[in-house]
């Protein structure tokens, strides 16, 4: 029952705030359930791959996706995944080390996700004023590197897809409308998401049963947060995640 519950309560905040799969799911499966780090990574990233599937159908019909920044971000992250989950095999996923880095890696992709969240109106204020002033190929390059980098936090942490990722991409495309921003960062996270979860897999990192139940809760949870998401002060629940996500991830760096 305590996994629904936390699946439940994941959802809901997803729902609110379109922001907290990841960067909430993992920290409770090592904090809370005592899960193996890479075991709760690999475990939370087929868990995005699934919700973040249905959030892409949804962007798709409505028109919010630019498929081509969603390859770009897709060509830098995909095989920067692939290679973080060799390297985690070749040095052994469930060694104390390993633990340890991916523990550290976790706590800073949550400090790094809790500022993007606190900055995000200054940084769209900031991104809008540099509107037209980025070489188009240069934006092109950026973007793969983009990928790139959120390939490596993805893969190692689960976290970054979401609110790492927006945050780049506004700075990249301030011309773009917020709406195919996110649209655009969830339809890259299903393939970046998948490809890392199904690598974890295969090294015997993912526990399916712990899937199974979290998406049980996970599911209603999304669904309530996604119908009172309009009548709740947005800022507010940011602001609140953003206070939770950097506590959290200052309780995985000490430790």
């Amino acid at each position: 029952m305590l996994y629904v519950l936390s699946g439940f309560l994941v959802g809901l905040v997803v729902g609110l705030t379109g922001v907290g799969g990841g960067s909430l799911m993992t920290p409770i499966l090592v904090l809370l359930f005592g899960i193996h780090p890479a075991t709760a990574v690999g475990t939370d990233l087929l868990y995005a791959a699934a919700t973040k599937s249905v959030g892409t159908a949804v962007h798709g019909f409505n028109g919010t996706v630019l498929w081509r920044m969603t390859g770009l971000l897709a060509l830098g992250s995909a095989p920067t995944a692939l290679a973080m989950i060799y390297l985690l095999d070749l040095f052994g996923s469930s060694g104390a080390r390993v633990s340890e880095l991916i523990t550290t890696i976790l706590g800073c992709a949550l400090l790094l996700t809790a500022a993007a969240m606190l900055l995000r109106r200054r940084i769209q204020a900031y991104a809008a004023s540099r509107t037209g002033r980025l070489d188009p190929r240069m934006r092109a390059a950026l973007t793969i590197l983009t990928g790139v980098v959120l390939g490596v936090f993805v893969s190692l942490s689960s976290v970054g897809a979401g609110a790492l990722g927006v945050t780049a991409l506004i700075l990249l495309y301030p011309e773009v409308p917020t709406p195919q921003i996110v649209g655009s960062d969830i339809a890259h996270a299903v393939p970046l998401t998948l490809v890392a979860g199904l690598g974890h897999w295969l090294i015997g990192s993912v526990n399916f049963g712990t899937l199974g139940v979290l998406l049980t809760g996970s599911i209603p949870g999304i669904i309530i947060g996604s119908f009172l998401a309009p009548r709740l002060p947005d800022y507010w629940l940011r602001s609140l995640l953003a206070i939770v996500l950097a506590i959290v991830g200052a309780r995985l760096v000490i430790a």
